[in-house]
């Protein structure tokens, strides 16, 4: 793969942060005003997202057609999308990102040490106190966010987690993200049965497709074109904007009010995830 130079690589990283952010934003768009239901969400998003990474990968089919060893990621993937869509029916857009982060990473950092990966003094205190924020933001108090919401919301980033651990070692991520949007999305019609049926408006598919396509499909293709040349680090750091960019974007384009408890546990929670990121040169 080609470098990319320095002022290409802000410019992709930054795109693909705000398509992150965009998720968010437009799934809680859809779903808070009851445009579309969360199922049929998912499932054009998925849908979306598959077409819009096999074009990535120039419609070479024989690169992004699932097979058997796609199918832990597929279902992770799957997960992930139903938690997140369902979620977003209750949570504000902001308090759903930065459970979604936070899970994502306590999540990854957990697996790593399960698996026998030792925990610095630093790494541990981080984890420490990005769970104790994340805590103390769903525990019960008067801004609090919906239990229910919230817990899938947190197994949404869980099956991130994993989805993000079983595709760090493709050769090729681009086809395997493809592979496995294409292999979920006909599963996501599962999901249309979770719920009573939501006739769709044209707005609420208009959001899914952005959202498959666009902050999803594209987000995804131009963040894999740009991790390669991020070192571990920092890739983990800048991740930690995508809940302050859904934040503001939820304040000017929602019109979410942020509360104390919410910025005290971001404070928190991005500052113990920062903790636990391994500042180390690339090799």
């Amino acid at each position: 793969m080609k470098p990319a130079g320095p002022t290409a690589l802000v410019f992709l990283t930054g795109f693909a942060l705000l398509a992150f952010a965009g998720n968010s934003l437009l799934t809680r768009a859809a779903l808070s005003q009851t445009l579309i239901g969360a199922g049929a969400f998912a499932t054009i998003r998925l849908a979306c997202g598959a077409l819009m990474l096999i074009a990535a990968n120039g419609f070479a089919w024989q690169r992004v057609l699932p097979g058997p060893k796609d199918g832990p990621a597929i279902f992770a993937l799957l997960i992930y999308m139903g938690c997140f869509s369902f979620a977003y029916k209750a949570l504000g857009a902001a308090n759903g990102a930065l459970i979604l982060f936070a899970s994502v990473q306590i999540s990854m950092a957990a697996i790593a040490a399960a698996s026998g990966e030792r925990l610095g003094l630093r790494q541990a205190a981080g984890l420490a106190l990005a769970f104790g924020g994340l805590t103390w933001l769903l525990a019960p108090g008067i801004s609090a966010p919906p239990v229910l919401p919230a817990a899938l919301m947190a197994a949404a980033g869980t099956a991130w987690g994993v989805y993000t651990l079983l595709g760090r070692a493709a050769s090729d991520a681009l086809a395997v993200n493809a592979r496995n949007f294409l292999g979920a999305a006909p599963l996501g019609l599962a999901l249309l049965g979770l719920e009573p049926a939501v006739l769709p408006s044209a707005a609420g598919i208009g959001l899914a497709i952005a959202a498959g396509a666009l902050t999803s499909g594209l987000g995804y293709a131009i963040w894999y074109r740009a991790l390669p040349h991020l070192s571990p680090a920092t890739a983990g750091a800048v991740q930690l904007l995508v809940p302050v960019l859904t934040a503001a974007g939820a304040g000017f384009w929602l019109g979410e009010q942020l509360s104390a408890r919410l910025l005290v546990a971001c404070l928190a929670i991005l500052s113990g995830i920062a903790l636990t990121l391994r500042f180390q040169k690339r090799t």
